[in-house]
Formats: structure tokens, C-alpha cells, sequence
């Protein structure tokens, strides 16, 4: 059996490891906020930004850029990915990059993570698994849900997080990417999200609502024009040999671009046991 704890933080240097249950880090990309103005009011801005996930869901698919920094004990560790996602097949591919060690050096080969709902394949996991083998983690059984352990917030529960958004205030205009976008902040709460949540990822974020050390979770959501999800940003606190701030960012893109998901076949996925 796959181990649930591999780890993503090694030696001194704080080497990146994948684990189930253990946080991977992730950089916030920034943009401030400008002037303007919403009309809405409190509530409503909270519809719109619960809304979120639907609108993907109706948009079909998206280009996806991820990054993740987790700050620990004095050390940030900086995670980035990029893919695509289905939101209609709820399923999604992402390359994560590892950062290279302290001298440099490229310590890892990137690491390709197949999404699709109640599990993550890996591939070039490391830790003792053949490079032509697959690992295959089952989210329903991870103490945070995915929502940190593959180094990238699966960007479908980063959207079905948002389901239960609350003190919702819009903070300004801006740009994302170039796209003029409306900037919304808040909090949300993982078990009420999980309750709300499609069928297809309620038992992550339910597993999530009962491993983070605190169920509130404050986010900043960047929608464009026709409601869709352009950049999200959540940042959660996790308790693993003490306490670890993740801050984890979704970014989206080219909307309607095909994305195609091939699951490995039985054979080809690893049973042995992870080194640590």
C-alpha cells in the first residue's frame, strides 16, 4: 500500500517531498487591487463568488497555472504547476515543478499529476518509485483533501471551496493577466463547502474539513466579467510537527481549450511501498 505520508520537505534545505497529508508550499502571485466600484451588495457579492464553479462548469475548460508556498520553522518552499482542467469531466492534468536545492541545483524531474474526482496519480513521484510507474493517492482518505499534499490545490475544489464563501467584500477592479477582473476577498468554511460541494469532490473536502487545523480558510477571488473564476488565492494553516501557512493560487486562462486525460493503465501503477 501507498504510504499517506511522503514527505515534500527534506534535510536542512528544506527539500520538496509529495505526501499525503503533508503540506507542500505555494507562492501567492500578487496583484493589488485598483479603484472602482460594485453596485452589488454584501450578499450578493457572496452569491456571485459561491457561484464560481458553476460558471466553469458551464465554460467547459480552462488553461491552468498553479503555485504553492508553504512557510515553516523560518523556511518557504515554493511550488508551481501548470496544466489544463475539464471542469464538465472534472478531471484535470498538471507538470509541478519542484525548486531546485539550495545550491541551485535541479533535485527532482517535474512530476506529472493526473486529477480526476476521489484520486491524484503521480508520475516520477520519486521515493523509491520506478520512474515508468505511476503512483495512484486516493484524496477521500488524505488528511487535507488534496487541497495541499500533490503541491497544487486541485483548481476544481480551489472553485468548489469558494461555495461557501461569506464576508464577502469587493475591493476594487482590476487586472489579471490583462483581463480587466473584479477582486473579491473573504472566507470560507471547508465543511460547509463540502456539503455544498458537486458529488464528485465532496469526499475530499469533507476529509479536508476534518484534517486542517482550522476550518476558516480566507481567500481573494479575481472574476471576470462573465463571473468566470480568473485567479483564486486561499490560505490555509496545517498542523504537521508544528504549524504550517499555505499560501496556494489558481490561475486561469484560455477558457474552452481542449484538455485530454489519459488514466494509466492497472500496470502501470506502483504498489509498493514509498520510501521516506
Amino acid at each position: 500500500m501507498v504510504e499517506h505520508r511522503h514527505r515534500l520537505l527534506r534535510g536542512r534545505a528544506a527539500e520538496v517531498v509529495l505526501a499525503a497529508g503533508v503540506t507542500l508550499a505555494v507562492t501567492a502571485t500578487g496583484g493589488c487591487a485598483g479603484g472602482g466600484s460594485d453596485d452589488r451588495s454584501p450578499a450578493e457579492a457572496a452569491s456571485v463568488v459561491r457561484g464560481a464553479a458553476d460558471v466553469l462548469t458551464r465554460t467547459g475548460s480552462a488553461r491552468a497555472r498553479t503555485a504553492m508556498e508553504m512557510a515553516t520553522g523560518g523556511t518557504r518552499v515554493t511550488i508551481r504547476g501548470e496544466g489544463g482542467v475539464d471542469f464538465k469531466k472534472r478531471m484535470g492534468q498538471l507538470l509541478v515543478l519542484l525548486p531546485a536545492d539550495v545550491k541551485g541545483e535541479d533535485e527532482h524531474r517535474p512530476i506529472t499529476e493526473l486529477l480526476v474526482p476521489g484520486a491524484l496519480y503521480m508520475k516520477n513521484r520519486g521515493a523509491g518509485v520506478p520512474a515508468d510507474k505511476w503512483v495512484r493517492i486516493d484524496t477521500t482518505t488524505l488528511a487535507d483533501g488534496n487541497l495541499v499534499t500533490g503541491g497544487a490545490t486541485d483548481p476544481l475544489i480551489a472553485a468548489e471551496l469558494l461555495r461557501a464563501a461569506q464576508e464577502v467584500t469587493y475591493v476594487g477592479e482590476t487586472e489579471v493577466a490583462g483581463t480587466k477582473v473584479r477582486h473579491y476577498r473573504g472566507t470560507t468554511d471547508i465543511g460547509r463547502a463540502a456539503v455544498s460541494a458537486s458529488a464528485e469532490t465532496r469526499g475530499a473536502l469533507a476529509a479536508a474539513a476534518k484534517g486542517f487545523s482550522k476550518d476558516t480558510v480566507p481567500f481573494d477571488a479575481y472574476l471576470d466579467e462573465e463571473g468566470r473564476l480568473r485567479k483564486v488565492r486561499h490560505r490555509f494553516t496545517y498542523v504537521n510537527n508544528g504549524v504550517i501557512d499555505v499560501s496556494s493560487t489558481t490561475l486561469l486562462y484560455g477558457f474552452g481549450t481542449p484538455v485530454t486525460v489519459v488514466l494509466p493503465a492497472s500496470g502501470d501503477i506502483y504498489a509498493g511501498k514509498i520510501a521516506d
